[in-house]
């Protein structure tokens, strides 16, 4: 059993767990900790808690002692010098006339790095560009080049919904998403109503998908032969959520499907609801 705490170097980024090492912290304390990248100042999100060994990731760091103001002065000061770190950095990519796009800057809390992200199609030499920047800042300077989905969540934004960007608000871990979770949630595969500001399919497809799963397993398919109160007929149409079908009865084949809920049908034969080649690749291209 281990007292620990959850600490976020970033807005929106990663918790990591330190050992609290007998400080007792609140959430919104700062702490400085040693990391790999060597001493950081971070935000207190999860207030001291006794996990057990089996919870924890070894070996657990502990964390150095509680933030002074004068260690969030510092803080501070870097996250302003970052701002004029990020326009010299895109003048001299200028001048360097490199492919690559430049999206966020970030101090060491000690200043013997600056470490700056970038996005690119492919990969980029950037060798002359790091001793330019050496020479300019006079400190260790390090390129990381991140994917699309990372330059949303830094630069933030307003999504198709008109809400801000869920990973730029609370997602600290992008969860993998795929085109089978926007069809059998009914939704249209037109790239543009189903992607997201960063061009990949939408983080929210994942939300509900636990849902739609267990509702799938329960629910006849279009196609499917089922027999109901009045009679024997074929699925045409599924509502999944409000858990409605329409049949088209055998009896009265030019009628207008009947709606009947789910649990009053029992299938004879379930509708088959595997992708014709065609289907198969459009998908693979909106992946």
């Amino acid at each position: 059993m281990a007292n620990i705490i959850g600490i976020r170097f970033k807005n929106m980024g990663k918790v990591y767990y330190f050992a609290s090492a007998g400080f007792s912290f609140q959430k919104g304390d700062h702490a400085i900790v040693e990391t790999a990248r060597g001493l950081e100042c971070g935000e207190v999100v999860m207030e001291n808690r006794d996990m057990s060994d089996d919870e924890i990731v070894k070996p657990l760091k502990a964390v150095v002692r509680p933030a002074t103001q004068e260690d969030i002065r510092r803080a501070k000061e870097n996250a302003e010098k970052e701002e004029k770190a990020l326009a010299l950095c895109a003048e001299r990519i200028a001048a360097h006339n490199l492919d690559m796009k430049l999206i966020g800057a970030e101090y060491a809390f000690d200043n013997s790095k600056i470490l700056f992200y970038f996005t690119a199609e492919g990969r980029v030499d950037f060798r002359n560009l790091v001793k330019d920047l050496a020479g300019q800042f006079h400190t260790r300077i390090e390129l990381r080049q991140v994917g699309v989905r990372d330059e949303a969540k830094m630069l933030g934004g307003l999504g198709i919904c008109g809400r801000p960007l869920c990973c730029a608000q609370f997602l600290s871990d992008f969860q993998p998403v795929s085109i089978k979770m926007a069809k059998e949630q009914g939704l249209s595969l037109n790239p543009t109503k189903i992607s997201g500001t960063c061009g990949r399919l939408m983080c929210c497809l994942k939300y509900e998908q636990d849902n739609y799963s267990s509702l799938l397993k329960i629910t006849p398919k279009q196609g499917a032969l089922v027999n109901t109160p009045e009679g024997r007929g074929t699925v045409t149409e599924v509502n999944l959520l409000a858990g409605l079908l329409k049949v088209r009865l055998e009896k009265s084949p030019d009628s207008p499907p009947l709606a009947f809920s789910r649990e009053d049908v029992k299938v004879i034969k379930d509708g088959k609801n595997k992708p014709e080649k065609k289907e198969k690749a459009e998908e693979a291209e909106l992946e």
